[in-house]
């Protein structure tokens, strides 16, 4: 994936400086190393923001670097193009409840060929989980969540991952998502609650992460 851009919300890293995504990951495992954590059950990550911003390549480097921490992906638990705002009590029921309990969680991924959830996914209840998409960093699942990482990039740049991504069967459904997506994260205030702002479409050559500042 592209660098990403940071913004400032009292680290090291100054507002607007373009790293590299090994860089932007170090900052994000040495946030978690210094919260601390209470519970039986795994630290958690919550990779959020908008379709095509860059989240599931950030959060496999991620969980790389937190020594191949397991990935939960959100497109596993929404239950069709409008399930987005149903996805969200599950991930919190049937993923981090039992995970912060220190169980394995347990659920049925969707299969999205067939309209129904279908085979059974066991997350092991590790150190540390990584849990990426729409949705992960909505207020109800808030108190499993260790830290919370905003990914973003301007909307066409973002479409035009989608298309690259998913193809042109993406196409008829992008205004369905991104309609979602505006009101879940207005009202759940995802962006403003993020510890940690990163967006994937910097200017210049050969892109960047940054990192917004927190106040933005």
């Amino acid at each position: 994936m592209p660098d990403l851009v940071l913004s400032g919300d009292g680290s090291p890293a100054e507002p607007g400086r373009v790293l590299g995504t090994a860089a932007a990951v170090d900052l994000v495992v040495d946030r978690l190393r210094r919260r601390p954590h209470a519970g039986p059950g795994p630290a958690v990550v919550a990779v959020d923001g908008p379709s095509g911003a860059g989240k599931t390549d950030f959060a496999t480097a991620l969980a790389h670097a937190l020594d191949g921490a397991p990935v939960v992906a959100m497109d596993d638990l929404y239950p069709g193009w409008d399930g987005l705002e149903a996805a969200v009590p599950l991930l919190t029921a049937e993923v981090l409840a039992p995970l912060g309990a220190g169980r394995p969680a347990r659920f049925r991924r969707y299969d999205w060929a067939a309209g129904r959830r279908g085979e059974l996914v066991v997350v092991p209840a590790a150190p540390v989980v990584v849990v990426e998409g729409v949705g992960c960093g909505a207020r109800e699942p808030a108190a499993h969540v260790d830290l919370l990482v905003w990914l973003d990039a301007a909307p066409a740049v973002r479409f035009a991952r989608g298309m690259a991504r998913d193809g042109e069967t993406y196409r008829p459904h992008w205004r369905r998502w991104a309609a979602q997506e505006e009101v879940l994260f207005a009202r759940e205030e995802t962006r403003a609650r993020a510890d940690v702002r990163f967006r994937s479409d910097p200017p210049g050559p050969g892109g960047g992460l940054v990192r917004e500042p927190a106040d933005a």
